[in-house]
């Protein structure tokens, strides 16, 4: 093909895709105005409604024949939900900082940048932020799929008044941070301790000698990092995420060093309101029972008699007396389904405490 063919054909797609750039611009826009009419429609004053959302991001994966992938679909329509949400108010976001952490990730992926961040120093804090109504929504992490629950979450959700309304699942993707770009020369190596444990062996093979220093989070790491080496250039490296190393300008020396590549965070939206069904939902309690043979066995037979099935059971200390316990457990379906609503009832007949946390979408990818 001579130059003049190429340079013909790409100017042909290069139209195409101008032609095609102002039809997406066109019907954004259209989207946009539906979407800010059923704003003044609404009463209730709740902007954000994760039922419908999901319900939408399902329907386009349904229908998508690529070439772009159900992630790729589901990154631009969150990105065009958000900014046409924040044309009737930017929601306000809590969840754990500083920012470039995994939590911030999770934010991002559920809202979007059509936001405002509240960056909270502790989990205590995102509670306390959107309890007092300083933030509409809050994030926080509740279970790894390597380290398990995190328990000052569950603890809080045992106490709080808000209600999970959505879920976010991340996949955790290591990278070694530095100002330096000799992965040789580095001698410590900081992170958070579950980070440090989660990249245990590829540490051991690729810097056995370097001295592995926790911090209180992957973030804080990489910005310790930064100041430090802008400091006095010390041969340092912290284990954080690609936009850690966006944010604090460092380079990253090597990516995806997680022992275990499927490693996933599960992250909860907390909000003061309930969210309708959505057609393939979680519901989220916690409850407990008389210490005696079968207690539970018992507790949550209602669960098969009715055809509800059980994602999750996690017991903690429950903090009235000693040796006595709470169980947090996920069910599939929504409080709204008969066969749930059936199952609860006769639970909630059985247990001594029971607490609905909240129906809410199963994540979406």
């Amino acid at each position: 093909m001579s130059k003049e063919q190429l340079s013909s054909l790409l100017k042909q797609h290069r139209d195409q895709i101008d032609a095609i750039d102002e039809q997406i611009l066109k019907l954004a826009n259209a989207r946009a105005n539906h979407a800010r009419h059923i704003g003044e429609l609404k009463d209730d004053g709740v902007i954000y409604r994760p039922e419908r959302e999901a319900q939408v991001l399902r329907r386009l994966m349904e229908l998508n024949d690529g070439p772009l992938p159900a992630e790729s679909v589901t990154n631009i329509f969150r990105s065009i939900m958000s900014n046409c949400r924040a044309l009737e108010k930017e929601l306000t976001v809590a969840f754990l900082g500083p920012l470039g952490t995994y939590s911030e990730e999770a934010a991002l992926k559920q809202f979007g940048e059509g936001k405002h961040a509240v960056v909270c120093g502790s989990i205590d804090e995102v509670f306390r932020t959107v309890e007092s109504g300083q933030a509409d929504y809050g994030v926080v992490p509740v279970e790894n799929s390597n380290e398990g629950a995190v328990g000052l979450t569950l603890d809080l959700l045992l106490s709080s008044p808000l209600k999970i309304c959505g879920e976010v699942t991340i996949p955790i993707h290591h990278c070694l941070l530095s100002k330096q770009t000799d992965l040789q020369q580095i001698s410590h190596v900081f992170s958070h301790s579950q980070s440090l444990a989660q990249c245990h062996e590829w540490l051991n093979k690729m810097l056995p000698r370097a001295e592995r220093e926790p911090v209180t989070s992957n973030a804080r790491a990489a910005q310790m990092i930064h100041d430090l080496i802008a400091a006095d250039g010390t041969f340092a490296a912290a284990i954080a995420s690609k936009r850690a190393a966006e944010l604090f300008n460092l380079n990253i020396l090597a990516e995806n060093i997680e022992d275990d590549p499927k490693n996933t965070t599960r992250f909860l939206v907390l909000s003061a309101h309930d969210v309708a069904p959505s057609g393939e939902d979680k519901t989220s309690f916690v409850t407990a029972t008389k210490n005696q043979p079968g207690a539970i066995l018992g507790l949550l037979e209602p669960l098969a008699k009715h055809n509800v099935s059980m994602t999750k059971l996690e017991s903690r200390p429950a903090k009235g007396g000693m040796w006595e316990y709470v169980f947090y457990v996920d069910i599939e379906g929504h409080v709204q389904d008969a066969n749930v609503a059936s199952a609860l009832e006769e639970v909630t007949a059985k247990a001594s405490y029971l607490k609905l946390l909240g129906s809410y979408p199963q994540a979406v990818v």
